[in-house]
């Protein structure tokens, strides 16, 4: 059976536009509602919450590929771009590149896009990698591009790419559809093809995953006319197992209407995790700024430990020996530390003797 590029109507890709009227309703006032929302903040606190989002993006978009950031170096190399980091150290090149990335997306959703611009950022994406003989343009190796699974002499071939003779080409076409469809398709219709039409094309020898996660970012971007600030991959990321198989389902047809009706569902669920981090960045702000000059050295720096865990905070709540172990201290220090943390409703506790875990009151 042929794979989708090679079917005749190829690159036309078939969907039901009514089967998206509610979601692309939901989506639209999502973004009204996160637009109100961020201008109660004040510049450094927007700043904040949008390195929070880009970081949030970056960590699961690499994820996703199985590879492991630093989130602090990711968040330094971020900051820096928003003025927010004085820190002069050396950051790991992998977390510096993503960072880099995640910023051109950002500040350049509303340039079309082009070759050089998806040269630029696999160059910023792939720099440290020493096993990439094709950084910054398109591959050109002679092998199959195959997605594979299992062992070297037993493997199934899940899908095939364009040949490397023909990405050029292919991406020239993708290239003008991008930019010719900013205002004839739906939000979530555009992102939902973008990303399986530029993953079906896969010109890059490695990275393109994360790249077609950020013409995703970047699709949603330009339909609204601001940054989106919703980081889709962190969603993916949990729903993994989903996504793959929606997306390798359309390994073969152009018909991609039960995809496009699943990724629009996880960009919806994106946006509003979205929202929940923004009154979650607003509520740190208020609790750290009632708290001002009233709590020691140590549980502030417990208390910023657990704000950068996220909203989900600690896993199993924050205990004394988690106490003990970031602020360095003796055991009765953390117990009086804590007790006055729950005073002040700082933090509420759960639990009994050693089964006591402390978490934050927002």
């Amino acid at each position: 059976m042929l794979w989708n590029w090679q079917l005749p109507n190829w690159p036309h890709f078939i969907y039901d536009p009514s089967s998206l009227v509610s979601l692309e309703k939901t989506f639209l006032q999502g973004a009204g509602g996160s637009f109100a929302v961020l201008k109660h903040l004040d510049d450094q606190q927007k700043k904040k919450f949008i390195v929070e989002i880009l970081c949030a993006e970056g960590l699961n978009s690499a994820e996703i590929e199985g590879e492991i950031l630093e989130r602090e170096s990711l968040q330094s190399s971020i900051q820096r771009h928003f003025g927010l980091s004085v820190e002069k150290r050396i950051l790991p090149p992998k977390e510096q590149g993503m960072g880099n990335l995640m910023w051109s997306m950002y500040s350049t959703y509303d340039q079309i896009l082009t070759h050089e611009m998806l040269y630029e950022w696999h160059k910023l994406l792939m720099g440290a990698e020493s096993t990439i003989s094709d950084k910054g343009k398109y591959r050109t190796h002679k092998d199959p591009m195959q997605i594979v699974s299992g062992r070297y002499d037993r493997y199934q071939v899940y899908f095939e790419a364009p040949p490397s003779s023909k990405v050029y080409e292919e991406m020239t076409e993708f290239i003008q559809w991008f930019n010719d469809s900013k205002n004839e398709e739906s939000s979530l219709a555009r992102a939902a093809i973008a990303h399986v039409y530029f993953e079906s094309i896969h010109p890059f020898e490695d990275g393109n995953g994360r790249i077609g996660r950020a013409l995703v970012e970047k699709a949603l971007s330009q339909s609204l006319g601001q940054p989106t600030l919703i980081a889709i991959s962190q969603v993916i990321n949990r729903r993994k197992k989903e996504y793959y198989k929606a997306l390798g389902a359309c390994n073969k047809t152009l018909d991609i209407g039960k995809w496009v009706v699943f990724f629009a569902g996880v960009i919806v669920q994106s946006q509003e995790e979205s929202l929940d981090l923004i009154h979650f960045l607003m509520a740190k702000s208020k609790l750290m700024g009632d708290l001002t000059g009233k709590i020691n050295e140590r549980q502030e720096k417990v208390l910023l430990r657990m704000f950068a865990e996220g909203i989900r905070g600690f896993s199993g709540g924050l205990s004394a020996e988690n106490y003990i172990s970031i602020t360095k201290t003796s055991r009765a220090t953390a117990t009086r530390d804590l007790s006055d943390l729950v005073k002040k409703r700082a933090l509420y506790k759960t639990g009994k003797l050693r089964h006591t875990r402390y978490w934050l009151n927002l």
